[in-house]
């Protein structure tokens, strides 16, 4: 179990933090005592997150930005160490979801799902990295059961998450001597805006393929994920490195 004192004094970047998985997140920290930079493009949502963490006794620098483009990425991790002089973990939690038959996924779609599920990972993880290492350091990438089955409608995003996978496991072999530690998390379909993506598209789509990735004990919890989000950012993963922790209540096991 994580106590207060697991993040004291320590600095932790979380994107996507508006709303969503990453916002459980950003306020599942900051009541273990993290100081925290929350970093996403819907400003005034970002805000609303800020506010409620500072309720919970933590410093915030919230950076309202667009992490499809890469020079955003560096600005994230510049402002986080211009405001707390380092960088204990970097959560990379802000994903998007164009629910389409394959067909139908447009050049700009597909660009944008794959800059920010995948991209913004990347170049987040090579911002963060110099600093990691100074502070035995995390990173955990937020990836989904879609990255190890077939999902009708979401080829692009299921790419993605499977690219972000393999940048897990490549950066915890190139990383396997040091003591920075890389870690993913799985979910299945939570109760968040992106997860209500799924069941509120209109289009002409055949609901029995869906149903083969729906899972039969229905959503994932978003507070459990948060909690092994916290976990795997904190000190005690220490066995946790090139993993990926399937959090999608069996979906992925047949």
């Amino acid at each position: 179990m994580l106590s207060r004192l697991e993040f004291a004094g320590k600095a932790v970047l979380v994107t996507g933090a508006a709303s969503g998985l990453a916002r459980a997140v950003a306020l599942k920290l900051a009541a273990l005592g993290a100081d925290l930079c929350i970093v996403d493009l819907n400003a005034a949502a970002l805000d609303a997150t800020a506010n409620d963490a500072r309720s919970l006794g933590c410093a915030v620098e919230p950076v309202a930005t667009d992490l499809a483009r890469p020079e955003n990425c560096i600005l994230a991790v510049d402002r986080a160490i211009a405001r707390f002089g380092r960088l204990d973990a970097l959560c990379n939690i802000a994903g998007v979801l164009s629910f389409s038959p394959f067909t139908q996924v447009t050049a700009a779609q597909l660009h944008t799902t794959l800059a920010v599920n995948f991209s913004a990972p990347f170049f987040l993880s090579q911002a963060a990295i110099p600093h990691l290492l100074a502070t035995n350091g995390a990173i955990v990438n937020v990836a989904s059961a879609a990255a190890f089955i077939g999902e009708a409608y979401l080829a692009a995003y299921a790419a993605s998450k499977a690219a972000l996978v393999s940048l897990t496991k490549s950066l915890a072999m190139e990383y396997a001597k040091t003591s920075l530690r890389v870690s993913a998390v799985a979910p299945g379909g939570m109760e968040t805006g992106m997860g209500a993506e799924i069941g509120g598209f209109k289009g002409d789509l055949d609901v029995g393929l869906i149903q083969r990735y729906s899972g039969l004990r229905g959503r994932v919890s978003v507070d459990d994920v948060a909690e092994m989000i916290a976990l795997l950012a904190s000190e005690q993963s220490g066995a946790f490195h090139g993993g990926c922790v399937h959090m999608d209540a069996g979906i992925s096991a047949g």
